[in-house]
């Protein structure tokens, strides 16, 4: 993944625990728009392939590979200055234990996650895969064993759709910065390139996601981007691909940061702040977080790509399993607010979230306000008010400005996020401009 310091690409905003997404207004004002609509597609073919990702919202990132032996960031190599040869030889240390990616579909899955995405190679240039074009990869050194074809099995086993990650930029590839200057290098480089992205795209059946990473030094032009693309297209008629080869195709990708666009989009996100295991970041998202930026993606409709990075012998860090069978919990009795949402126009609240169904609005309550909960600015008339797990009929009185929910538990239902579906004549719409505006003000 990208990283602050690297120079073609910045980082436009860290998600930590405490400062997780950018307030939807600045977000989408600050948003650059993507170029308009795929590039070796149709829209209406687009729309057709895309039809299960926008349903399922949330899936499971997993980056692993000889960083993890380090547990000091997918970056060291490059961070640190590490010569080739002397990280070559994290090769004999990398020895995961069998099908440890089964155990990786099970949490997404209990999580609530409907597609899974894997490092295939990371900037490292190590394949996980096994590849006839370098002997650089797992199956010849290391574990011996193909291990994207143990995730893919692992993925499909639990009913998950899933997706390959791979890096056009290779710290390993004696032509993989060469390229930029000499062109016989990046004749190299660029066939390299594309048979390898031929061979994850021929070897293991249907495959849902094609996710590259970092297309530097060259420019779309230079990776023969279009061409390569069209190649993936034909060898994988339902795939999605992602904008990081540099064209367009079929949805964004914001990192670290929610930011939507008027164009599908998936905001990939870590746990804590490292992709690859890093055994000292100890900064983890709590479960509220993870629920509030899944809701915030899903409100806004774009999906939530959560990582973990395995430990060298392919073990999940266990503050990644509590905090996502938590999620799991949550997601068992809502999922349905998720999966089947549509984008919500309601978005402004100090204590609350939103997602919409029709003309149902759920309101998502994280720091729960009392025994009553108000919303300002709703446009349409409340029809009825219920708690979502109970049924529960709650009271309300509705004036231009605000409506209030009265009567509600003095404590938080639920710790994550308490919702409360609330039925209105049309389809939800917030104007809290209007209170600011039109609101009767007392003389001073």
């Amino acid at each position: 993944m990208n990283n602050p310091s690297f120079p073609r690409r910045t980082l436009l905003k860290t998600a930590g625990a405490a400062a997780f997404l950018l307030p939807s207004s600045v977000a989408q004002t600050n948003a650059k728009q993507p170029d308009s609509g795929p590039t070796t597609s149709t829209v209406e073919d687009r729309n057709r392939r895309m039809q299960w990702w926008h349903q399922a919202r949330f899936g499971m990132f997993v980056h692993f590979g000889l960083y993890s032996v380090l547990g000091r960031h997918e970056w060291a190599m490059e961070e640190e200055g590490i010569p080739v040869a002397e990280y070559e030889l994290l090769a004999k240390q990398f020895n995961p234990k069998p099908h440890a990616a089964r155990a990786w579909a099970k949490l997404a899955k209990s999580a609530g996650m409907q597609y899974m995405v894997m490092t295939t190679k990371h900037h490292e240039g190590f394949c996980l895969f096994d590849t006839k074009l370098t002997n650089y990869c797992a199956p010849k050194q290391a574990a011996s064993r193909d291990l994207i074809a143990e995730y893919v099995e692992a993925a499909r086993s639990e009913g998950l759709r899933f997706g390959f990650y791979y890096s056009l930029m290779d710290w390993h590839h004696p032509d993989g910065a060469r390229c930029a200057t000499d062109e016989a290098a990046r004749r190299r480089f660029v066939d390299y390139i594309h048979g390898q992205v031929r061979e994850i795209c021929s070897n293991y059946g249907k495959v849902n996601v094609l996710w590259y990473d970092v297309n530097w030094p060259l420019t779309p032009e230079g990776w023969e981007s279009e061409k390569m693309n069209r190649m993936v297209r034909q060898l994988q008629p339902d795939i999605l691909i992602n904008n990081r080869s540099g064209i367009p195709e079929d949805f964004t990708t914001p990192e670290q940061h929610i930011q939507a666009y008027n164009a599908p989009w998936e905001a990939c996100m870590t746990m804590n702040d490292s992709w690859g295991y890093q055994r000292a970041d100890d900064d983890w998202k709590s479960p509220k977080t993870v629920v509030r930026n899944l809701l915030t993606c899903t409100r806004d409709g774009g999906n939530y790509l959560l990582n973990i990075g395995p430990k060298p012998d392919g073990t999940i860090p266990e503050p990644s399993v509590e905090v996502l069978t938590r999620v799991g919990k949550w997601m068992d009795a809502h999922g349905a607010l998720i999966h089947g949402a549509d984008p919500c126009e309601v978005k402004h609240s100090a204590f609350s979230n939103f997602t919409r169904q029709g003309n149902t609005l759920f309101i998502h309550a994280y720091f729960w306000p009392g025994e009553t909960l108000a919303l300002g600015g709703l446009q349409q008339k409340v029809v009825s008010a219920k708690m979502y797990r109970t049924g529960q009929t709650i009271k309300f009185e509705q004036d231009q400005f605000r409506v209030q929910f009265t009567g509600l538990p003095a404590s938080a239902p639920d710790p994550l996020a308490t919702v409360l579906a609330v039925e209105c004549d049309g389809p939800p719409t917030q104007d809290q401009t209007s209170i600011r505006m039109r609101r009767k003000r007392e003389s001073v």
